[in-house]
């Protein structure tokens, strides 16, 4: 679902998943392209692909040995395909992400400077995209990467997820998880950290609210290696709110991003 919030902690690596062959010829298979169509059936069949933006707002905490650390309000717009601007505020501190393609610009409110964004960062932005379950299932990959069929994880009790794997051609991979009713349940992918060890990422889904007739997740739950690292908890979530281009523009002075996001 929603990725920048996911991106705001993310470490700006290149993913690896083991060792999945790559063809040159970008393909799916019917068992996985049977997991898709049922999913996006169950989240709104064509009114949840028609969705064009997504302003989100809600609460961002990061976690500790289970205990939250910081906590932040947001406010998430989202255009698809790639344009993003998330604004995180923590008392009267804030702090806003924006990127649009192969662009990006962050305001750190502390410092009361605007900075483009890195190349690394831009890239993180980027694979972030890659394993959102909305950029799978709105088929954004397609002719950019190769989808295969898992098959099925034990979950819960007596229950066992369906599972799908895709693969880009730089390598970096994401298997997505969906419940026997075909609701996301993970996204999962693996990356190489500073010390060069392996580490499990994934990104659990719950709670999922129908908003005129579109179901969307309203938590997000962020494991590394199985600890509980961060928790977004949505209040409100809009579909198709009429975005201006302006918002992703980076502004010419800190001043013009005193006042809070108006949509």
């Amino acid at each position: 679902m929603k990725n920048s919030i996911k991106f705001a902690l993310s470490a700006l690596l290149i993913f690896t998943f083991g060792s999945a062959a790559f063809s040159q010829n970008k393909t799916s298979d019917e068992k996985a392209e049977t997991v898709l169509k049922r999913a996006v059936e169950k989240l709104g069949g064509e009114k949840y692909l028609q969705v064009k933006s997504v302003v989100g707002r809600g609460k961002f905490s990061v976690l500790r040995d289970n205990a939250v650390i910081s906590f932040q309000s947001f406010v998430d717009v989202l255009v698809y395909p790639d344009s993003e601007r998330t604004e995180f505020k923590e008392g009267s501190m804030k702090t806003v992400q924006t990127n649009t393609g192969d662009t990006g610009w962050i305001f750190d409110g502390a410092a009361q400077t605007i900075n483009v964004q890195t190349k690394d960062q831009i890239e993180g932005y980027k694979r972030s995209i890659r394993k959102s379950v909305d950029n799978l299932l709105r088929g954004h990959w397609r002719g950019k990467a190769n989808l295969i069929y898992v098959g099925k994880r034990p979950a819960s009790l007596g229950k066992r997820n369906e599972v799908v794997r895709l693969v880009f051609e730089d390598g970096f991979a994401v298997e997505f998880e969906f419940s026997d009713e075909y609701l996301p349940v993970k996204a999962i992918h693996k990356r190489t950290n500073a010390d060069s060890a392996e580490v499990k990422e994934e990104d659990r889904y719950a709670q999922f609210v129908d908003i005129n007739g579109i179901k969307t997740p309203f938590i997000i739950d962020q494991f590394s290696n199985n600890s509980h690292m961060s928790r977004v908890n949505y209040e409100s979530v809009e579909f198709n709110k009429n975005v201006p281009d302006s918002i992703f523009a980076k502004p010419n002075s800190p001043k013009e991003l005193k006042k809070d996001l108006k949509l």
